[in-house]
């Protein structure tokens, strides 16, 4: 080791209180250093050529031409203790490590190829299906079934644009939870634990609950009038929301056989949807061209109010605020070098091909739905039904059809009861135990990814590493309560009619993870290299915006016609807009801070919400790692010298992308002979 090395190692080592290189501290126990505490890229990030060093094995990946100087390992371990011994002073002290991840080990990662292949592999595409698939199953939820059908009965086949169109920004926003997870080795939750201070920390982990629990709510109530369904009334619908919190648990001894075998069985339930609910699409089809009209012609004619309402019902139905916490934090489940940026930019490219695959599988079941009832319901009466069942072979009695079809010429108002009724009706008990299956496996597989959801939440928001059986034990009671409570003293229409409120519910935490998500994924400190470009904000903020809004407008419908107008009833939400707007507020501020918009934390008012320099590096930062650069460049320059190579090599890049957000470095020589 000649001299320069040891002292670039002692300088390392003042500065990182340890040997510089064994990622040990002065105490000689392993460092731990957050992410944010790393340099985003600042200057000189377009490489000629490139050579990749990895900070944790000392190994190179040469990319350079044959005439680039070696580093030795000593100057990399050097290199990388001086870069992570810096500090970010814009970033809260306070519980300053990182939240330790329990829900994946080190040994349970899932091995992937080899990302440095530039061809398409489907080899590799396989290894990284998955995280999608489980995704996808907050698109197949009863609540969007619920929301699908009545869709289809209110407005035929008109409204499927809709359903296409949410679809579509859907897969717009879990890229962003794809990119977030898979550049920064956090999840949203976590990446909110260091971002916020602590009270809109745990406003923000309260409104994550609140919306984990309103879907496991709708889950409860799924599965339970499925089990009525299937048990031919013999288990009552008290029963099955009973059944419902045991079952749970019977679902939890997969995890005990590996995230991949989980992976495969929500596949299996999957396909069970896809079956049962294309088997009525299949059976009767509708026509074609009205379905394809509905697709790609925008509008709704004649719709009317009711039909307005089901739109928004569709976007806020599909769009679910836990599933951008859990999409995050799946993609962490493969083992992928995120301190190479060419591996992360695969992984990236994979995992959304896969969403895309998974999504548009999803968007198939929900046309299915659509189209079953649009063709079946769509303009039919009650009196219609009642006739229809009256020449049937179902073995529903004449009392229950009278009693959720009564005897008059209103329009069908359809729910998930109503629609295996009907079902049984048209294409005999088979049909309706066929869409029983299906409910029954939308609700069980709704379970176990919203168990995953609150098992990041808690991790991330709180620091707080429970068991998965506690989790599923506090989530489902509070689910239960409400649902065990209608069951018992209300009829299966009241039950069936709390999916409306819900979805409301759900709707009002959805800006309490989007924009999070948008403002992390915009900002150069924490993303780097593959923060969003300019095109992108301005498409992903017109689409938060649209989002959020029709998710507004969708509650305040439903509190109108739910409540009554009452000077009380309405100072009560008034209150609790205001609070709520206020916290909403206080994100968009980060929001526009991350897009580059300063000025809002030099105004009086909010200078103390918004530090300036969190999503940004400041100036004494970026001069910093300028000089950081500038003193790499000399010490390459000499290894340059010695080995009598031309004076005048001239770039030299260096390109700290976060993506390891431990320090990795990149650097090319372009020589001129």
């Amino acid at each position: 080791m000649s001299d320069r090395d040891h002292q670039i190692k002692n300088v390392a080592s003042m500065r990182t209180g340890g040997v510089a290189g064994d990622g040990k501290g002065a105490d000689g126990l392993p460092t731990v250093v957050p992410f944010q505490q790393t340099l985003a890229p600042v200057a000189f990030n377009k490489a000629m050529e490139s050579v990749t060093i990895s900070s944790t094995t000392g190994k190179r990946g040469s990319r350079s031409s044959a005439s680039s100087s070696e580093m030795s390992a000593s100057k990399l371990d050097a290199v990388n203790s001086e870069r992570q011994g810096r500090d970010n002073p814009s970033f809260h002290q306070e519980e300053d490590d990182i939240p330790v991840n329990q829900t994946y080990y080190a040994d349970e990662l899932i091995s992937v190829p080899d990302l440095n292949e530039s061809k398409f592999s489907f080899r590799t595409l396989w290894a990284f299906t998955g995280p999608g698939f489980l995704m996808s199953i907050a698109y197949l939820d009863p609540g969007n079934i619920e929301s699908d059908l009545q869709s289809g009965v209110v407005a035929g086949y008109k409204l499927l644009w809709v359903l296409m169109s949410a679809t579509i920004m859907g897969l717009l926003v879990q890229r962003l939870a794809i990119r977030l997870g898979m550049v920064t080795g956090l999840h949203l939750a976590e990446m909110c634990y260091k971002q916020y201070p602590k009270t809109p920390r745990l406003i923000l982990w309260i409104m994550a609950e609140i919306a984990i629990i309103g879907s496991d709510i709708q889950e409860v109530i799924g599965t339970s009038l499925a089990i009525y369904i299937l048990s031919n009334q013999a288990i009552p619908i008290w029963g099955g929301v009973l059944i419902t919190v045991f079952d749970t648990f019977t679902f939890l001894l997969l995890d005990r056989y590996g995230l991949r075998k989980l992976e495969f069985f929500f596949g299996f339930l999957i396909t069970v949807m896809a079956i049962t609910f294309g088997y009525e699409y299949v059976h009767d089809p509708p026509p074609q061209i009205e379905v394809i009209k509905g697709l790609f012609i925008p509008g709704c004619a004649g719709c009317g109010p009711d039909g307005v309402l089901r739109a928004v019902g569709i976007v806020g139905a599909v769009i679910m605020p836990h599933n951008l916490f859990l999409h995050s934090a799946l993609v962490k489940s493969r083992n992928v070098d995120r301190k190479d940026k060419g591996s992360v930019k695969q992984a990236n490219m994979y995992f959304f091909i896969e969403s895309c695959i998974a999504l548009f599988i999803s968007f198939i079941i929900n046309i299915f739905v659509v189209c079953v009832f649009a063709y079946g319901l769509f303009g039919k009466t009650n009196l219609d039904v009642q006739d229809l069942c009256a020449n049937s072979t179902s073995s529903s009695s004449q009392e229950e059809i009278e009693e959720f079809f009564p005897s008059n010429n209103e329009t069908v108002d359809a729910d998930i009861y109503r629609a295996g009724l009907f079902l049984g009706c048209k294409y005999g008990d088979a049909a309706r135990y066929i869409w029983a299956v299906g409910i029954l496996a939308a609700g069980q597989s709704s379970t176990m990814t919203g168990t995953y959801s609150g098992q990041f939440v808690m991790e991330g928001f709180l620091n707080l590493h429970w068991a998965r059986w506690k989790r599923v034990l506090l989530t489902r009671t509070i689910a239960i309560a409400p649902t065990l409570f209608l069951a018992i003293f209300a009829d299966i229409q009241q039950l069936t009619g709390l999916n409306d409120y819900l979805n409301a519910v759900m709707s009002l935490q959805l800006p309490f993870a989007l924009i999070p998500t948008l403002t992390f994924t915009s900002s150069p400190k924490i993303m780097g290299d593959f923060v969003n470009g300019l095109f992108n904000k301005i498409i992903l903020l017109v689409l938060a915006a649209v989002v959020v809004c029709i998710n507004l407008y969708f509650v305040v419908v439903t509190i109108q016609e739910a409540l009554p107008p009452h000077w009380a009833i309405y100072t009560a939400f008034g209150i609790a807009g205001i609070l709520y707007m206020s916290l909403v507020l206080y994100l968009i501020l980060h929001l526009i801070e991350s897009f580059g918009g300063r000025c809002c934390a030099r105004l009086p008012i909010v200078s103390g919400l918004v530090n300036p320099n969190q999503y940004h590096l400041s100036r004494s930062e970026a001069t910093e790692s300028i000089s950081f650069v500038t003193s790499t460049h000399s010490l390459e320059m000499s290894n340059a010298d010695k080995q009598k190579q031309n004076k005048n090599s001239d770039d030299i890049s260096y390109n700290s992308d976060n993506v390891s957000h431990r320090g990795s470095l990149q650097g090319s020589i372009r020589d001129k002979n």
